[in-house]
């Protein structure tokens, strides 16, 4: 029933968000924004750092938010809350009242819930980490015992057997109320109450072996240094006699560095070993107990797949396209690895990122430190700004926040604004490195959209975290071009939440299938590569020099140099993802089916005494949907192909992207979405299709290069 508290995109919460109506459905105009660019130019941030004004708040404007124990006061009030809602239900005639009662409910505990979730992995103090931590988890009980609660059931139950009253509903509000009993049902409502507790039990302790899993994916292993050559002690930390070794070192030139790096980073760990193996058959027998064949199944109900047998098809599929593409990509990267290390030139697992960024730099010339001084992150986000104006009439602004609404001076607000709808929602945006913050670029939606009781809407609020350095002295942060596309990629996730403007906080924005939430993060990606939308604001930071077209071009096709191989990964990860959550028993070990897959799907070698499922971290909010990364790709590329290659600021299409893909969030089936705005259903061979044609070189913009 509370699924909507969904963590496939991680989330959070806010405060109610200032902002009288002017007109109907209009938020005034603040004197307090100013141009986005400047908020993110170094010396703007000085001012910006001090300008933290007038009364203290607490974290995103909550006030009791403004110490640790104020978690505590925010989840006893929204537990208070939800009881109170819980009674309105259980007595509430069948309507459409009863759906929006629903909605009520899985705000309330969502605002706590979603905050919580970020705060317990971004925020500085560990005890505010510490708090946040121990509110998800009571929030999250409180969660499971509503989904199995027989009596909160019903009152959904008599709405959806009301043929007249259902058959009056909007087609959002039904497949709103669906989705709650989807919720009830994969809970095991339908159990009895010995089942019902047992269901309760396994969501806790999978929850519980998660968040372990997840600590023990990014835990580093230590070695004796004296096991290894003293020549490469010093690309590791040392700890006394013992070195830490905290990755895969994946670009380091030195062959045996990369080697000793994947072998002791990737050694087993039995206590991990143990949470993987529990986790999936926990899931397992929760998915029986409540009515699946699998955990695939359960998970990939309501998703654009629909169930595991279209993965699975769609996954062989593209395979098979891939083969000789892949095979080929390996023979090259062999030839660089004899051509550099003669003596040990068999290429093994931990030589294909190393040896396809070395390809693609020296076949286009690709050095990141030619790009960087015209990618500001300033002139990014004012290119960004440009985009959405010409697309979609939007603006961002940045805003002061108050003392205590931020988690670190850093962190920037940015006001998003519809040049005739006014203010849509706010984007918190952390971009820099410190110490103890999770390196990884990722989008929480704060708080959901949705149509408050009294007519008013609730703006949406998300968090975009970056891994950015900081500025060197008397110069603006600058970006790498991967750095560039991260960026795009995860202000479209933003930009979904913040044009997902459904009734119901339960569909909101992010909050809807896993395999077609990647879609608009994605498509930024096309835009981010496109020279005419580069163009607008790639400017070198010193002499104000365009970005040559050239140069553009060398980047894109360098990105396809080894890309078969590449995709071909993520198929093995996918497929890997797929047999864990497939039929229980599994027939061998986790790690016997990891070499088994790895050497029939991807084509390197297993290594023995590895077990890189145990840093497999997405198998935690992935579960049996890591291929929605690779379907979401190839509908961002035939939307990209359709749409917008022609013109990436047609605003006619852009308005139509909004109107068919981001204005439903989860509110309307994804595929349905999709054939919206392409006019068509996909086949799995539609889909196979756009992502192997984006391998092809554009030999147009080659042999102009050349």
């Amino acid at each position: 029933m509370l699924a909507g508290c969904r963590r496939a995109l991680p989330a959070a919460l806010s405060r109610a968000l200032q902002g009288r109506a002017a007109g109907p459905g209009r938020r005034a105009v603040s004197t307090s924004w100013c141009p986005v660019g400047a908020a993110f130019d170094a010396k703007q941030q000085q001012q910006l750092r001090g300008s933290a004004a007038g009364r203290e708040t607490g974290l995103f404007g909550v006030p009791e938010l403004s110490c640790p124990e104020g978690f505590q006061e925010a989840q006893d009030r929204a537990l208070q809350e939800s009881e109170q809602l819980v009674q309105m239900a259980c007595s509430a005639p069948p309507g459409p009242e009863t759906v929006m009662i629903f909605d009520q409910l899985s705000d309330s505990l969502c605002r706590v819930a979603d905050l919580a979730d970020f705060v317990k992995i971004a925020h500085p103090d560990f005890a505010f980490r510490e708090a946040a931590e121990e509110a998800c988890r009571n929030i999250g009980t409180m969660v499971e015992k509503l989904n199995t609660d027989v009596e909160l059931c019903q009152s959904l139950r008599r709405l959806l057997a009301d043929e007249i009253v259902m058959n009056s509903l909007d087609p959002e509000t039904r497949r709103v109320a669906e989705l709650f009993m989807f919720d009830f049902e994969i809970s095991g409502i339908h159990l009895d109450e010995e089942k019902r507790k047992k269901a309760v039990n396994l969501n806790v302790r999978i929850l519980d072996l998660c968040n372990e899993f997840l600590t023990g994916a990014h835990l580093p292993n230590k070695i004796d240094k004296h096991v290894l050559p003293e020549h490469i002690w010093c690309n590791f930390s040392a700890e006394g006699n013992y070195l830490q070794i905290a990755g895969l070192h994946a670009d380091c030139p030195d062959d045996l560095v990369r080697e000793a790096a994947y072998k002791i980073f990737l050694h087993p760990n039995t206590e991990q070993l143990r949470r993987l193996e529990e986790l999936i058959a926990s899931r397992n027998s929760l998915a029986q107990l409540v009515g699946y064949d699998t955990f695939a199944h359960r998970a990939l109900q309501g998703t654009m797949a629909k169930n595991p047998e279209t993965v699975r098809e769609f996954l062989e599929k593209l395979s098979d396209q891939l083969s000789k593409r892949t095979q080929k990509d390996f023979e090259i990267m062999t030839k660089m690895k004899m051509k550099l290390n003669p003596q040990n030139s068999k290429l093994m697992p931990w030589d294909h990122p190393y040896y396809s960024g070395l390809l693609r730099a020296e076949r286009y010339n690709i050095d990141p430190g030619l790009y960087c001084p015209f990618f500001s992150l300033g002139a990014c986000m004012e290119g960004l700004n440009s985009l959405f104006s010409q697309l979609l009439g939007i603006s961002l602004y940045a805003e002061q926040t108050q003392k205590g609404e931020v988690w670190s001076e850093d962190v920037r607000k940015l006001a998003v604004v519809h040049e005739t709808e006014g203010l849509l929602g706010y984007i918190y945006c952390d971009f820099f490195q410190r110490p103890d913050k999770p390196h990884q670029d990722c989008h929480f939606t704060v708080r959901g959209g949705r149509l408050k009781e009294n007519g008013e809407y609730q703006l949406p609020v998300v968090v975009l975290m970056l891994s950015l350095p900081h500025s060197a002295r008397g110069a603006p942060t600058l970006l790498s071009p991967g750095m560039m596309e991260n960026l795009f990629h995860e202000m479209g996730h933003a930009m979904h939440s913040m044009l997902g403007r459904t009734r119901y906080q339960h569909v909101t924005g992010t909050r809807c299938a896993t395999d077609f939430a990647e879609v608009p993060s994605i498509l930024m990606e096309y835009f981010a590569n496109d020279y005419r939308v580069v163009n607008q604001f790639a400017r070198h930071y010193k002499t104000g020099q365009p970005l040559p077209k050239n140069m553009v071009s060398r980047l894109c096709e360098s990105k396809k140099v080894c890309a078969a191989a590449d995709m071909q990964l993520q198929v093995f990860y996918a497929a890997l993802d797929q047999i864990y959550h497939g039929k229980h028993p599994l027939k061998k070990s986790t790690t016997e089916i990891l070499k088994e897959t790895q050497e029939k799907v991807y084509g390197l070698p297993y290594v023995p005494n590895t077990a890189w499922q145990l840093r497999f971290s997405h198998l935690v909010g992935y579960g049996a949907k890591y291929y929605s990364y690779l379907m979401s790709r190839a509908v961002a590329s035939m939307v990209w192909k359709q749409c917008f290659a022609q013109d990436p600021f047609d605003r006619a299409m852009g308005e139509r992207y909004r109107r068919e893909m981001l204005v439903h969030g989860g509110g309307k089936e994804p595929i349905l979405m999709v054939q919206g705005m392409l006019q068509k259903s996909p086949s799995v061979e539609d889909l196979v299709d756009a992502l192997v044609s984006d391998l092809d070189q554009d030999f147009e913009s080659f042999i102009m290069d050349s």
